[in-house]
This record gives structure tokens, sequence and C-alpha cells, in this order.
């Protein structure tokens, strides 16, 4: 037993019982905090399953990846740039929002801490966690801040652009997507196609389910064209 001790792989100690054994404990508590995270605080708002299996397996990559490394003396900087490279992904299909880019942050920093405190007690670990898990609980709530969602439109009404008829096209948009709209910014305006871009800014009654979608425009506009003639 004492030679397997000694054994390298890769100028790593082999893992041993009782390192094995915390490696497991952690890794659970760790599952645990992300998978609460996700499905109890991004999900039920986001309805991405997409993001909910993508989070989950970060995470899990992470974790192993940071604690099996530690045997190498893992240095803090080479924790940071997995977190700046993980952070900076972009899907060829569809880039992250602001708020799925933060879950990311948050889930890699979790897994990271999670891997890595060997020198913390379990109360302090414990307590981390509990904050990481509260705060983002807090500030997906309605307590400090009320939620709005955002919309991008293509307006035909070019002519309720106007400031002075601002209170007309929030009338008349509320009437066209029966949403409770409370400002509106007026954007790119055309006036051969007669058209321009608003951003709505909305508040519903039960709670927002924000979607990347809202921010953009799926209509080309050969698209535009056919539905005007």
């Amino acid at each position: 037993m004492d030679e397997l001790e000694n054994v390298d792989l890769l100028g790593a100690p082999l893992i041993t019982g009782g390192d094995f054994f915390i490696m497991l404990m952690r890794f659970a508590f760790n599952t645990i905090v992300v998978w609460i995270m996700i499905r109890f605080l991004y999900y039920p708002k986001s309805k991405r399953r997409d993001f909910y299996f993508t989070f989950m397996m970060i995470s899990i990559s992470i974790f192993f990846l940071i604690f099996l490394l530690g045997g190498v003396k893992l240095k803090i900087g080479f924790a940071l740039g997995l977190f700046a490279i993980f952070g900076i992904i972009r899907y060829r299909t569809e880039s992250m929002s602001v708020r799925e880019m933060t879950y990311l942050f948050s889930i890699i920093a979790i897994s990271v801490i999670n891997a890595l405190a060997s020198s913390i007690s379990i109360a302090e670990l414990v307590c981390t966690n509990l904050i990481f898990l509260a705060a983002a609980s807090l500030f997906e709530s309605n307590i400090l801040v009320r939620h709005e969602s955002t919309k991008l439109i293509q307006y035909d009404r070019i002519e309720l652009i106007k400031p002075e008829s601002r209170q007309e096209l929030i009338r008349d948009l509320e009437n066209r997507t029966g949403l409770n709209i409370t400002k509106v910014h007026v954007g790119a305006i055309d006036f051969l196609r007669d058209m321009a871009i608003v951003k709505i800014y909305y508040r519903t009654d039960t709670e927002a389910q924000e979607s990347q979608i809202n921010h953009e425009l799926k209509i080309s506009r050969e698209e535009w064209t056919d539905v005007k003639e």
C-alpha cells in the first residue's frame, strides 16, 4: 500500500482512499448546491432545458478538473484562467443572454470554491454556498426591484413615433400586444418602408419569463416587405 501511495501519474500522486471519500463528499455537496440554483432559481423563469444540461455538465467538469489537478499544486491563477475561458464562451447557434452568463459565472465560481477549499472549515464552506443561493434567490425575486421585461417590435404606424404622440403610441401597442407597457424607446426608423424599431418595457402580474428571443428581430427585410405588400 505504501508503494502505491508513492506512485506518480504524470507528476500527480494517486488518490488515496481518504482523498477519494473527500472527493465524493465534496462532489455530492457541490452538485446539490448547483442543482438547487439551476432547478429552483434559473429554470422556473427560463424553461431552457439546454442551459439546464449545460450548467450541470460545466459544474461537474470544472469540479473534477480543479479537484483532481490539485495534486499537481494547482495555482489559483489557473483556476481563474479556466473561469475566464468558460465565461467567454459564446455558442455558434445563439449567444448567451446576460442572465445566462451570470448564472454561468456563479456556477463556475461555486464549483471552483468547492473543489479548492481544502483549508477552510465545513461551516465556512456551507455558509459560502448558502450565501450564493440566498443572493440569487433575493435578486431573482421582486423584493428589491420589480421585474420589468423588454421586447423589440417592428412597428408600422410610423406617424405615432413622434415625442408628442408617445402616449397614443403606448396605448396602440398595449391594445395590439395585450401587455402592460410602462415606456417605449424608438430606435431605427425606415421611412421607405414606413417602419420603426421600438423597444417596449412592460410588467406582468405573474413572474415574467424573460427570453433571449425578446431582444432579437426574426423578421428579415424581405419578409417585412412581403407582409407590407
